[in-house]
């Protein structure tokens, strides 16, 4: 787990927390506001960046690298992993499929049911906006299960595993459930006063990729969140739902 005196750890930007680090992989949770790695508009104000400056201790020709594994949205906040080495990290996408994801979300409304899967097909639009399709042969298959956690007023807390990792998955099926994710500017309703979209990434069960050893590492579900719901209840344990 994180060490307060951790070598390098000057060059990480404060809110980036590291969660675990250990030879082969680090595992940070990342605030939402920040890229998990460059766009062509933003080169420097992401996780990827910071790490890369981390793990070479701010000497910019140091040989020490991180890997992506996967990302967040810009929006999203929680749990990202990074590899040391390109074999820890194409042995953590093999097993992308068993890794076990599960995030907190806010949505409008109350849902009619303590929980349910949403299963749809998803397809990008050239405006790099996912909406869903009937037609089975453009759009990919998206699965995502749900609970509810807690629910206050005309909010909902909920427990999301994603069971496919499809772009926008989340907030998209959310929306086409009429419980779009508070503070979504995009696929929300619209005048949603929220100041950031209320999707966390609170859990992540996977397989290390040296050991073979099944890892569960959390990242708390942000403070605002008890905004729009009241005190956090605290989450299940186990993964999955």
């Amino acid at each position: 787990m994180t060490a307060p005196s951790r070598p390098g750890a000057r060059h990480l930007p404060s809110n980036l927390r590291i969660v675990h680090e250990d030879r082969d992989i680090i595992v940070v949770d990342k605030p939402a506001g920040m890229l998990t790695m460059a766009t062509d508009t933003e080169k420097t104000r992401t996780a990827y960046f910071a790490l890369t400056d981390y793990v070479r201790k701010g000497n910019s020709k140091s040989r020490n690298r991180i890997f992506i594994v996967h990302r967040l949205d810009r929006e999203t906040s929680g749990l990202v992993i990074f590899a040391k080495s390109e074999e820890a990290k194409r042995t953590l996408q093999e097993r992308w499929p068993e890794t076990t994801k599960v995030y907190a979300a806010v949505v409008h409304g109350r849902m009619d049911k303590a929980s349910g899967l949403v299963i749809s097909h998803l397809v990008e639009s050239g405006v790099h906006k996912v909406y869903s399709t009937r037609d089975t042969t453009q759009g990919k298959l998206a699965r995502t299960a749900w609970k509810v956690v807690q629910e206050r007023g005309e909010y909902t807390l909920l427990d999301i595993e994603l069971l496919t990792g499809r772009k926008h998955q989340i907030r998209v099926q959310m929306a086409d459930l009429g419980h779009p994710v508070v503070g979504d500017r995009k696929y929300g309703t619209g005048g949603d006063a929220f100041p950031r979209l209320a999707l966390h990434a609170r859990s992540v069960t996977f397989a290390h990729p040296f050991t073979g050893k099944s890892m569960t590492l959390t990242a708390p579900v942000p403070t605002a969140f008890a905004q729009l719901v009241g005190k956090l209840a605290e989450p299940t344990p186990e993964p999955g739902l």
